[in-house]
């Protein structure tokens, strides 16, 4: 039994894909970032993807989430193919599914944290008042209930991710996509927001796919995938 059967026995895929290939053009030459990979991401598990510089893992993230479009291959987001769908219909599956976590926080500074955690809620079409119990509940899953009111420019940059992390998971998505998310942070702090993504997995049991550098935060997650020659190797 390989690792993909396996893990379709242990629960439900949240993201896979299949056979998944994306090229690009350098010049006069087409190059393969990723070459026929394929991938299961099951219900509750944190998925840690690590590699070279350049070798694609960035690529790869945006491919699940539906912000790049693959050259061959299939993406299936809760069992729904997403090649091929409109923007207006992708945004709607990312906004249902996906949540997503950068390198930079991307808050909005004129707003206080509660209102950015509350924000895709709101676009979602929820009421003020479920938008705001659901975003004090999770600012509080990180430890900030105190720094509700705090706007981005009053929190340190550990705060400023773990509200970013909070705003990703607003909408209860089936899986966090998140692309460096301590990449900004000395040893200290990212161990810190690490500990406190850690909590929200079990809390909440969403699924995580990170990519990091961080061999030693990668470690401490279900699976450990690097990403060489266009392929994921366990």
């Amino acid at each position: 039994m390989n690792d993909v059967e396996l893990k379709k026995e242990q629960g439900s895929s949240v993201i896979s894909a299949r056979k998944l290939t994306r090229t690009f053009v350098d010049g006069k030459k087409e190059v393969a970032v990723l070459k026929n990979l394929d991938l299961d991401v099951i219900t509750g598990e944190l998925v840690a993807i690590v590699g070279a510089s350049g070798s694609g893992k960035s690529t790869l993230l945006q491919l699940l989430g539906g912000l790049d479009q693959a050259s061959s291959g299939d993406i299936f987001i809760n069992d729904q193919n997403i090649n091929g769908l409109s923007e207006k219909k992708l945004a709607k599956i990312r906004n249902q599914n996906l949540g997503f976590v950068y390198q930079f926080h991307h808050l909005l500074t004129e707003f206080t944290a509660l209102e950015n955690v509350s924000m895709p809620c709101l676009l979602a079409g929820w009421s003020v008042n479920d938008a705001r119990k659901r975003s004090l509940e999770l600012i509080a899953a990180v430890g900030l209930a105190d720094r509700a009111e705090h706007k981005p420019g009053e929190l340190s940059g550990g705060e400023r991710q773990r509200i970013a992390f909070s705003r990703a998971l607003a909408t209860q998505p089936g899986c966090i996509l998140a692309d460096e998310p301590t990449g900004n942070l000395d040893e200290a702090t990212a161990s810190e927001v690490f500990k406190w993504l850690l909590e929200l997995n079990q809390k909440f049991n969403t699924s995580f796919v990170i990519v990091t550098h961080d061999h030693g935060l990668a470690d401490q997650t279900h699976r450990k995938l690097t990403l060489q020659d266009g392929h994921l190797i366990r």
